[in-house]
């Protein structure tokens, strides 16, 4: 029994390191997030204001690389924090965390890390990312988000998006069409941020946890930047 109490304990005690590890790394990615949301919000020609007023969440996913195999493939991590209460109309929550992964964005990647932060813009396009894999461009209709504060946002394309994408690489900020990747939760990751088993659902919509420390720049940015959602709570819920 000592001997079997013994090895049991020393499995117990190596995993520690690790999960101390995994902490870490999601710890710095949500400040990597709050950090890129900060930098991109202070660009002049950025998101314009009516577009992010009428957003349920946001996604933001910073340093994607190329992948080393396949043409144009990507893969990356990052979080997704959402507007509180049953219609996204609250104050803006804890976040989950969202991996992007495949796509083709040609070059527009190159060799250099690029940022990308997606607006999603109704409660459909939130609800299918918190319970499933999404692939954008068939699951849910994503475009290009149009930049500048003042610019006129409302065209045919921009209205039926469930999510509006744009990137950040060698300092431009652009709408980037992301088809054809997938977004899906990363409930492992959020199991190392809240430190217990728990989904995407559980995270937004539920409401069982607190905002991490990591992520509070992140979130008081959007509660700045973006108090009240203006789009029409009961469309497509």
């Amino acid at each position: 029994m000592k001997k079997a109490f013994s090895a049991f304990l020393a499995i117990a005690l190596s995993a520690l390191p690790l999960a101390s590890l995994a902490a870490d790394k999601e710890t710095g990615r949500l400040e990597n997030c709050g950090a890129v949301l900060d930098e991109i919000l202070r660009i002049p020609d950025n998101i314009p204001q009516d577009l992010l007023d009428k957003a349920e969440c946001v996604i933001v996913i910073p340093s994607v690389l190329k992948a080393a195999f396949g043409i144009g493939g990507a893969y990356g991590r990052g979080a997704m924090t959402c507007r509180s209460g049953e219609h996204f109309t609250g104050k803006w929550g804890a976040p989950t965390m969202i991996a992007l992964e495949g796509g083709s964005f040609g070059f527009q990647l190159g060799g250099q890390a690029t940022d990308f932060v997606i607006l999603v813009m109704n409660p459909r396009g939130a609800n299918a990312i918190l319970s499933s894999k999404v692939k954008l461009g068939a699951d849910a209709s994503a475009a290009a988000g149009p930049k500048g504060r003042d610019a006129a946002a409302s065209t045919d394309v921009t209205l039926r998006a469930e999510m509006l994408t744009y990137s950040r690489s060698r300092g431009l900020f652009a709408g980037i069409s992301l088809e054809g990747s997938t977004l899906r939760p990363d409930n492992n990751a959020n199991e190392s941020v809240y430190h217990k088993k728990v989904n995407a659902t559980d995270v937004v919509r539920k409401g069982g946890v607190a905002i991490p420390p990591a992520a509070q720049k992140m979130v008081s940015l959007l509660d700045q930047h973006s108090p009240r959602n203006t789009s029409d709570p009961q469309s497509l819920k």
